[in-house]
């Protein structure tokens, strides 16, 4: 038994080792009075500063959002805008396929709206076009009367397409939040906390989602507005009705919940639960949730039926979605995002299938590097996330089209950087196209250099994978008994959210507990009926485990008591709601 362990578990049922979050015990630095000791255990875990507690309890923008022109580029962009709109130019948002994409166009195509400017759009065709503008685009765009462009979580790495726009004479303006490299694309403005030269107080958002940037541009473009009197007949938009779709591109897009991020989602959950987005309104009947919606609604309820229109369908229809003021057609558009969404499940189960029996000859690697002929392009990145979460390595998914084109979308770990070793495989000249950030990226090469690539990234990355995998650890914030787990709890500790990347959800060490109950549920997973030895009672899940160790172990435990470490959920199925244990792992006694 190690110190610092939790209920001494060294090694679990999933082989790990269950150790304090931030290595910080319970108690350490508290004074063991004050109400609040449990939301400052929570957040000094996560590694926040005691003069940010109050701030952290009510995420509000007036505490976290900070001035827009401190990005560089802004203003730049802000009075090409105002020029556009006093000209009555052509103003089209060019945006990504994938939710953060469609989230950002619709914030600007919506505000330009409310302000009384009709903005186009344009989505490219993820299998047709591939992501990032096109020369192609851009100049027909140009052709079709388009004066000036917004590019939306893509661009930084367009240098051949915003040069062949500039030569056509059109204007292009880039807001996006990828890694920039040295060189920057001919773009009229470009305002990306993640470019090279970003100093000051911007360089401190990195960690925003294009869509974040996105409502900072609508911000600085409503005080220009105002300044030149615009709305000296006609109303001012309300910026904050836009800040449901911020919330639902910055969790999908799996950005931290740290600083400006948490309270974009803290406060667009409110907007969204007053349902006034009709598009939203439509997808969340669709999707059954009926309660007010939670962060997690947006990454597993949300995010994938948004994803699905530019993965498996039109890559237009979630900009539609979230743009229409037509109910009707909300509806019908949320009803074939919903079947899109289930024809993309059963496509990305064959595919992670096929993907993990090659993985599994890949086990020396630091990174699995899988590819294959015919592999739908558009749920790779979602099939390389499974592989990082079996594998526990990053994954990079690679599917090669018959014109001998590959395309591949990677998934990370935390402390490895696999944007960087894209941008660096590209300067290699391993890469046709490449970028992404720290979690995720996306590469386009000759099929026939994929073994070089997987090379390349092996030796880029081994020493980080190294020491992010070199001991096995899941992190606890608290170790309870089994009767500490009710709804008391777990309002208590939804004080402390929004939960979601970088600010994880609490974590749960209780026990001794025994299954009384268990059964296979829906895809994989295991429902599970948990006895307390203090005789407290509480339904459980194990998602996707059912065929896993872990679910094998728990299903044939019998009358063995064991420790148990996940999450407190709600769970409002039924007359009455109750408390549910979402279990990661497991240890016996």
């Amino acid at each position: 038994m190690s110190a610092g362990t939790v209920f001494g578990v060294d090694h679990s049922l999933s082989g790990q080792s269950w150790r304090w979050r931030g290595d910080l015990m319970p108690g350490d630095g508290l004074d063991g009075h004050s109400p609040d000791d449990l939301l400052h255990q929570l957040f000094r875990a996560r590694g926040a500063q005691p003069e940010d507690f109050d701030r952290l309890k009510t995420p509000t923008l007036r505490d976290w959002l900070p001035d827009p022109s401190c990005f560089t580029d802004m203003d730049a962009a802000t009075a090409r805008i105002v020029q556009a709109i006093a000209r009555q130019e052509r103003i089209v948002v060019y945006g990504d396929y994938d939710v953060d994409g469609a989230t950002s166009a619709a914030v600007l195509i919506n505000y330009l709206k409310w302000a009384g400017v009709p903005a186009g759009y344009y989505i490219p065709d993820r299998l047709l076009e591939g992501y990032g503008p096109s020369a192609e685009a851009l100049v027909a765009l140009k052709g079709r009367g388009a004066e000036l462009v917004i590019t939306v979580d893509c661009g930084t790495q367009g240098f051949a397409a915003l040069a062949a726009a500039r030569q056509a004479g059109l204007d292009v303006i880039v807001v996006d939040h990828h890694k920039a490299a040295t060189a920057l694309p001919e773009a009229l403005a470009l305002i990306n906390p993640n470019r090279l030269d970003e100093t000051g107080p911007a360089a401190a958002h990195g960690h925003l989602a294009a869509v974040g940037l996105a409502f900072l541009l609508a911000v600085s473009l409503n005080r220009a507005l105002r300044s030149a009197g615009h709305f000296a007949s006609r109303p001012e938009p309300v910026l904050t009705r836009l800040l449901d779709l911020v919330a639902l591109g910055t969790v999908a897009d799996v950005a931290p919940l740290t600083g400006l991020n948490r309270a974009y989602v803290a406060q667009g959950l409110k907007v969204m639960r007053q349902r006034r987005n009709i598009g939203l309104a439509a997808l969340l009947d669709v999707a059954g949730v009926t309660r007010p919606p939670l962060a997690r609604d947006l990454g597993f309820a949300l995010g994938p039926r948004v994803n699905a229109g530019g993965r498996v369908g039109a890559a237009d229809l979630g900009v539609r979605l979230l743009t229409t003021d037509d109910p009707a057609e909300a509806a019908q558009i949320a009803q074939e995002l919903n079947r899109l969404n289930d024809d993309r499940k059963a496509i990305e189960a064959e595919v992670t299938e096929a993907a993990l029996a090659l993985a599994h000859k890949q086990e020396d690697s630091p990174i699995t590097v899988v590819a294959g002929a015919g592999w739908h392009p558009g749920v790779i990145g979602i099939v390389a996330a499974r592989l990082k979460e079996r594998l526990h390595r990053p994954a990079l998914v690679i599917a090669i089209g018959e014109d001998g084109i590959a395309k591949g979308s990677g998934r990370s770990l935390a402390g490895v950087d696999l944007g960087a070793a894209v941008l660096a495989a590209a300067d290699h000249g391993l890469l046709m196209a490449g970028g992404g950030h720290a979690m995720a990226a996306g590469v386009t090469l000759d099929a026939e250099r994929i073994s070089e690539l997987s090379s390349f990234l092996a030796a880029r990355l081994l020493v980080d994978v190294g020491a992010a995998t070199a001991v096995r650890r899941l992190s606890c914030d608290a170790a309870l008994a089994p009767r500490a787990l009710d709804l008391r709890l777990h309002e208590a500790l939804e004080v402390a959210g929004p939960y979601g990347q970088g600010w994880p959800a609490p974590r749960l060490a209780s026990g001794p507990w025994r299954a009384v109950e268990t059964r296979v549920v829906g895809e994989n997973h295991l429902r599970i009926i948990l006895a307390g030895a203090d005789g407290a009672r509480i339904k459980a899940i194990a998602f996707r485990q059912a065929e896993t160790p872990l679910g094998a172990a728990l299903s044939g435990a019998g009358q063995r008591f064991f420790h148990v470490a996940g999450r407190l959920t709600r769970d409002d199925w039924g007359s009455q709601p109750q408390a549910q244990l979402e279990i990661e792992d497991a240890a016996f006694c």
